[in-house]
């Protein structure tokens, strides 16, 4: 139902916060742009259907009945942050963006589909890395920056994965984030992460992160793992998560799980977000998003949707994962994490197993970063602005049941936040390593024996990188092995 009368309004505006806050980033952690305290990601993933209900015309985010039922379930179940893999940026999606907010909920955003033109082929990038391809890119960009809860952009997901990807994929990956970056400097009034999601694949996970970091131009601001290794009743060790941590602890971007969880073992568990948000992980990690929401030929998800693709219903997994999601402690940054220097890139010859290119592939948006992605002339997107929260559904239609088979009555959304923003025009001017668009080199190399740092980060620069090479557990190995 909505909101009908100013006094209901009244009532429920006095007891919001504030405005939803910005996220931004300090070092190798995400923290609240206003109260400057750190921020953790505790999330899902989210996209009902899967990448087999990926249409031009419709999205997770474009419906607000739909929306509705479920950021009342995700206010249930604990999160702040839910990931969308696919969007069309033509359709409106400012009533579910302000219900987010409102709930408190920030998005991060994949700028890919399945669909053609919208997305990186692993094995011959070239052939999709095209100026349609960017132009999609920069309007999924245009149209969620005008949301202060849009937390950070994703460049791609599982792009090195395949056989043979890591040879041909790493410098389109990086091109795609200079040309994200130096659109949102030129473009955007806000300074946006741009990140990349990676399969966990053992044999690539660290030097692919390491060169996705390195260098003056295209440079990650954070770096994401689709994590899959901690089954059933473990520990620490046993997982590997202490090998995860000791991968990355010198690592001086955020780290986060894109996607983590297993389904090999049932029921599962959710040990290892107890562990992600304790001080053994979060000196290095920033949090993570559980895989997934929805139940989907996978079988990760903790909810049912019927089909008719409106009621739904709980599985017992979305239980025990609101008791983990309670039981956890506010997580915090321990007194001995370090930070350190991201360095400049090593010469190609450095990276044994992948191609660490020095060249990039040209941009193919130089014209749209100089002008702005309306400046094609075919414009079916608007950008995002919040509406009031009076505007929108605080409350689901649909039928819900608990997992027990109960239809729940009470599928009010709480609202925590206001939605007020002020809209800006132009871009932010922050050099974050997309320049203008037209550079092809990722600056100079350093000797491969050398920790020296980018200029930039000898400027004071808060991003930085050095990578411990780590060893895997034969246990935590054929855990791993046996998800891929």
């Amino acid at each position: 139902m909505r909101f009908t009368t100013a006094a209901v309004w009244a009532s429920i505006a006095v007891s919001l916060v504030s405005a939803i806050d910005t996220i931004e980033i300090k070092g190798r952690h995400f923290y609240n742009s206003k109260s400057g305290k750190p921020f953790f990601i505790k999330g899902v993933d989210y996209q009902p259907g899967g990448s087999a209900a990926v249409e031009k015309g419709s999205d997770p985010l474009s419906d607000p009945e739909k929306c509705a039922r479920d950021i009342f379930l995700f206010q249930k179940l604990g999160i702040n942050t839910i990931r969308v893999y696919s969007v069309d940026p033509t359709l409106n999606h400012d009533e579910c963006m302000t219900m987010l907010a409102g709930a408190g909920i920030y998005l991060v955003l994949d700028v890919n589909t399945p669909l053609s033109n919208e997305h990186i082929y692993d094995m011959e990038p070239w052939t999709t890395y095209t100026p349609a391809y960017i132009k999609h890119v920069f309007e999924c960009i245009e149209v969620f920056s005008g949301y202060d809860n849009t937390l950070a952009f994703l460049a791609g997901n599982e792009i090195v994965h395949t056989k043979g990807s890591e040879l041909v994929s790493p410098k389109y990956i990086k091109s795609v984030v200079r040309d994200m970056k130096a659109y949102i400097t030129h473009q955007i009034p806000r300074s946006i992460p741009v990140g990349y999601s990676n399969a966990d694949h053992v044999e690539f996970r660290v030097s692919l992160a390491e060169y996705l970091a390195c260098g003056e131009i295209g440079w990650v601001d954070f770096f994401a793992i689709n994590s899959y290794q901690w089954c059933g009743d473990n520990t620490f060790e046993g997982s590997g998560y202490d090998v995860l941590v000791n991968d990355y602890k010198n690592y001086s971007l955020p780290i986060f799980f894109s996607e983590y969880g297993c389904n090999l073992v049932r029921p599962r568990l959710f040990q290892e977000t107890a562990a992600l948000f304790s001080d053994q992980m979060t000196g290095v990690f920033s949090g993570g998003l559980i895989y997934e929401y929805s139940q989907e030929p996978a079988d990760y998800g903790i909810v049912k949707i019927a089909s008719n693709g409106k009621d739904c219903a709980l599985l017992g997994e979305f239980d025990t994962l609101q008791k983990v999601h309670e039981s956890v402690p506010n997580p915090t940054i321990p007194s001995g994490a370090t930070e350190n220097q991201r360095p400049m890139c090593k010469d190609p010859s450095y990276y044994w197993n992948i191609a660490g290119d020095s060249e990039l592939p040209k941009s193919f948006g130089v014209d749209y970063i100089k002008k702005g992605v309306a400046s094609s002339g075919s414009v079916k997107w608007t950008k995002g602005k919040f509406v009031s929260l009076d505007k929108v559904p605080d409350e689901t239609t649909y039928t819900i049941k608990d997992s027990s088979g109960k239809e729940i009555k009470d599928k009010k959304i709480e609202w925590v936040a206001d939605v007020k923003q002020v809209i800006k025009e132009g871009g932010n001017g922050k050099e974050t390593g997309g320049g203008d668009g037209t550079e092809t080199s990722v600056g100079p190399l350093s000797d491969s024996s050398s920790n020296s740092t980018t200029s930039e980060d000898s400027k004071g620069g808060a991003f930085s990188l050095q990578v411990a090479l780590g060893t895997i557990s034969t246990a935590a190995m054929a855990v791993i092995l046996a998800t891929l």
